[in-house]
């Protein structure tokens, strides 16, 4: 088949996969909750098995946090293909009342849709179209759904890089902002800073106190002073609270702080600044909890090559297919890590990831299928 041909066959199934989009949207599946972590996996795999392809199927447990679901497909000595993706969600259940699944004009909004269970079906509908065309990808498909992906993959990773350190190559079905892929990620740490002082009465004896809040909000300006735009870092204190109630020198205090890098230098010096924090007022101790948990995914020859074969298959059905390099990390990151290219950002063009106008645009669904699809199948 042609590459137009293939965006006919997609455009043919449209509504079937609109129809399954919605199916996976409805299963809320936040981080944390395992029993609806289990159904959306369960879903997944009836799904596969429907297409009528020789799978192998493997459900993995994580404690306190659902299954990850590995799939695997057109078994062969290559080395595989890695499909990447994650079946949670940050909404809570019940967030589906606020952005009901619908469709308004070109927008097909939902709690998850674009962040990332849209793309779910993409991967199942590329499976379908070899199945259904007699055709076979370039090399053997092993595809990988994280269940705790929104909350730093703790349990995922481990798993994740086994099967990485198999695959040839990775494409990420994270979500695509303006049809974008991305072809570099920042790395992230992630640590609280808690500061321990010394109660008193606010009003009988304050001199007495070793205030908390005063000692962090000190070190957030020296947090602050980490910052180098130049190199591609960013410190950044998103949260914070502290003291007991209004008429007591607070004990306690902490903030999280969300640190993002471009290579690995910058992500050990920040590192070993934070975790080298030291009080301005004696009395006050720091404590520091956390670390770099995600590396950089850079722009290597081998990413640039990825990108060049997708956006010649996209130029092949007249798809615009433009790359671009974000702050925000992904699983991808630790493929990249271990020196498999990696090309992310493979989703569906929509916008809102994390928010209650979260959607896809239903005009790019069969273009993506056929993007997805067809870059499997060339070298």
């Amino acid at each position: 088949m042609t590459p137009h041909q293939t965006l006919e066959y997609f455009r043919k199934r449209e509504n079937e996969m609109i129809d399954a989009i919605r199916e996976i949207v409805e299963i809320e599946s936040p981080s944390y909750d395992v029993e609806r972590s289990k159904t959306v996996v369960l879903w997944i795999e009836n799904e596969a098995r429907k297409i009528g392809l020789d799978l192998e199927i493997e459900h993995i447990p994580a404690d306190g946090n659902g299954e990850h679901l590995i799939i695997r497909a057109f078994p062969g000595e290559d080395k595989p293909t890695l499909l990447l993706g994650h079946s949670d969600t940050v909404h809570p259940v019940g967030t589906k009342e606020q952005n009901p699944t619908r469709i308004d004009g070109d927008k097909f909004f939902g709690c998850g849709v674009f962040d990332m269970k849209a793309n779910i079906v993409l991967m199942l509908e590329a499976l379908r179209y070899f199945h259904e065309t007699g055709t076979r990808p370039t090399r053997p498909i092993t595809i990988f759904l994280s269940c705790d992906e929104e909350i730093g993959s703790y349990s995922g990773r481990a798993l994740l890089e086994k099967q990485a350190a198999r695959a040839a190559e990775c494409f990420v079905f994270e979500p695509s902002a303006a049809g974008r892929v991305k072809t570099g990620r920042k790395g992230t740490g992630m640590y609280v800073v808690k500061a321990h002082g010394v109660p008193a009465h606010a009003g009988l004896e304050p001199e007495k106190g070793a205030n908390a809040i005063l000692e962090l909000s000190r070190q957030i300006e020296r947090l602050n002073s980490y910052n180098n735009p130049a190199a591609g870092t960013t410190v950044n204190v998103c949260t914070m609270s502290g003291g007991t109630t209004s008429n007591v020198i607070p004990e306690h205090a902490k903030c999280t702080v969300d640190v993002r890098f471009s290579s690995m230098e910058e992500a050990a010096r920040i590192d070993a600044e934070i975790k080298d924090l030291k009080p301005f007022d004696d009395r006050v101790s720091i404590e520091v909890i956390g670390s770099v948990n995600r590396p950089p995914m850079e722009r290597t020859d081998a990413v640039a090559a990825l990108f060049e074969r997708a956006r010649s298959v996209a130029a092949s059905f007249n798809y615009d297919l433009g790359e671009t390099q974000v702050g925000g990390a992904s699983d991808g990151n630790f493929v990249a890590a271990l020196g498999v290219p990696v090309l992310d950002g493979l989703g569906i063009t929509g916008d809102g990831a994390h928010t209650l106008h979260e959607h896809i645009l239903v005009s790019d669904i069969a273009k993506r299928a056929t993007l997805v699809t067809r870059t499997l199948m060339f070298n």
